[in-house]
């Protein structure tokens, strides 16, 4: 067991294309911070999310995990998982479009920014229905098609398709559920709650499915390996990775998610107690 995580911790890959990305996002990002912060106040905990959203990504995409991601199915599984699971709904939880907005000039929100987040494009892509929809296309349809076998083959589509799909599926799925990004219409609480519990489902029948299995379904991972699991077993772990992961890191995006509705009904009402007493302060005032 020390010698194969010995080995796996050996394997190491270093796409310097994804590495510069994540570097420069994460440079822009403390960029803004700064520049926001030189004319009022940014949340250290959002910059926190951000940053470690981009930690993930690196984990899954650069070093043993990318390295052996060809040859074990778990891991490659894992990768999604991270990018799925943790690292998009911690870019989302960093606030980028309202860090963005707050950065830009004046003159910029008004030209470029305003005219962009209300858009029709920006209502449809931050709509909970078709948000929801696509992330489990982009699930089910990935691995349940050739293409999933075929890019195991094929790095610029595993690099440029595979990897891009998971992430913007999962950052466009979170975006309007949890965090405070600027959005035209917010869908209501309740809604958010059900769209992120019925994502379980598509997300538990990949893994069933996977895990169930009587036959290899990738027969692009290779047959021979240097340790580990055979085909069939690390198929069966994959499977397994993806079903019971799902319910405990959904579960706590669910929480979340029902803390800030929480929060917000208390800022709700007292809000309107507020009204209510500064209401009676003005007619006790004028019946005097």
């Amino acid at each position: 067991m020390t010698s194969n995580l010995g080995a796996f911790l050996g394997g190491w890959s270093l796409d310097l294309f994804i590495a510069v990305n994540l570097a420069g996002a994460a440079i822009w990002y403390l960029w803004a911070v700064t520049r926001v912060k030189k004319h009022g106040r940014w949340p250290g905990w959002l910059t926190t999310c951000f940053l470690l959203g981009i930690a993930l990504l690196a984990l899954a995409y650069l070093g043993p995990m990318s390295a052996w991601s060809h040859t074990f199915f778990w891991v490659h599984m894992t990768q999604h998982l991270i990018v799925m699971m943790a690292a998009a709904p911690l870019l989302v939880l960093g606030s980028p479009v309202t860090l963005a907005f707050l950065a830009s000039s004046p003159a910029t929100r008004r030209r470029w920014v305003l005219p962009i987040l209300r858009s029709q494009a920006v209502r449809v892509l931050t709509n909970p229905i078709i948000t929801w929809a696509f992330f489990a296309a982009v699930l089910l349809g990935l691995h349940f098609s050739p293409f999933y076998n075929w890019a195991l083959t094929n790095h610029d589509a595993d690099q440029f398709i595979e990897q891009p799909l998971y992430l913007i599926a999962a950052f466009l799925f979170y975006f309007p559920l949890i965090g405070s990004n600027l959005q035209p219409r917010r869908p209501a609480p309740a809604m958010r709650l059900l769209s992120m519990a019925l994502m379980m489902v598509p997300e538990s029948i990949v893994g069933a499915v996977i895990y169930f299995a009587s036959v290899v379904l990738y027969p692009a991972f290779p047959l021979e390996r240097p340790f580990g699991p055979d085909r069939m077993a690390d198929q069966q772990l994959a499977g397994s990775l993806m079903w019971a992961l799902v319910m405990v890191v959904d579960s706590f995006w669910l929480m979340i998610a029902a803390v800030e509705w929480f929060n917000g009904e208390e800022r709700r009402s007292r809000r309107i107690d507020a009204e209510i007493e500064s209401e009676i302060a003005t007619k006790t005032a004028a019946g005097n």
